[in-house]
């Protein structure tokens, strides 16, 4: 029951932090050329290359989130790509007054993504994604192991002792 439990807020999760990105992502990958602009206004370099990188990440990844799809690869690159959005897209200490206030509180969410997105790649998905059905699947067709003993007699090969170990040697 507490698996159960424990699977849904896994999927839950998935699904808040692909919310994040996937609605932009979509929309920018729509407009590319759009975007790319808009990064070339901010002075950064290479603007084509990074919008579409930008566009490559928040589409796929997202859809990798949700279906459980290379936790540990989904997760790294989505914070890295939230770290790196934070400190390109919101530089906070270059403003004043409230727009400040704004930029520093949207650099804060996006690392906030992060540590999510990182918190994911330790957890994994859960067994209600991809992953956990790939590992459910395939759990019925192994055959527990016999013990070495037995094995051993029945191919006249000598059976090993379990337990024990030789000493090691030192070295002189």
């Amino acid at each position: 029951m507490i698996a159960r439990a424990q699977d849904g807020l896994l999927l839950s999760s998935r699904l808040l932090l692909a919310a994040a990105l996937l609605p932009t992502g979509i929309a920018r990958a729509l407009n590319v050329s759009g975007f790319a602009l808009t990064l070339a206004g901010t002075g950064l370099p290479a603007p084509n290359a990074v919008a579409t990188a930008a566009v490559i990440v928040q589409v796929f990844g997202p859809l990798a989130l949700i279906l459980g799809v290379l936790p540990r690869l989904t997760g790294l690159a989505l914070g890295a790509f939230a770290a790196v959005t934070a400190v390109l897209i919101h530089p906070f200490w270059h403003f004043s007054g409230p727009a400040a206030v704004a930029e520093r509180t949207l650099f804060l969410a996006d690392l906030g993504l992060a540590g999510g997105f990182l918190l994911y790649a330790l957890t994994g998905p859960g067994a209600w994604s991809w992953q956990g059905w790939r590992v459910d699947r395939a759990a019925p067709a192994r055959q527990p192991a016999k013990p070495a003993a037995k094995a051993g007699a029945r191919s006249g090969a000598p059976a090993k002792r379990s337990g024990s170990r030789a000493p090691a040697r030192a070295a002189a």
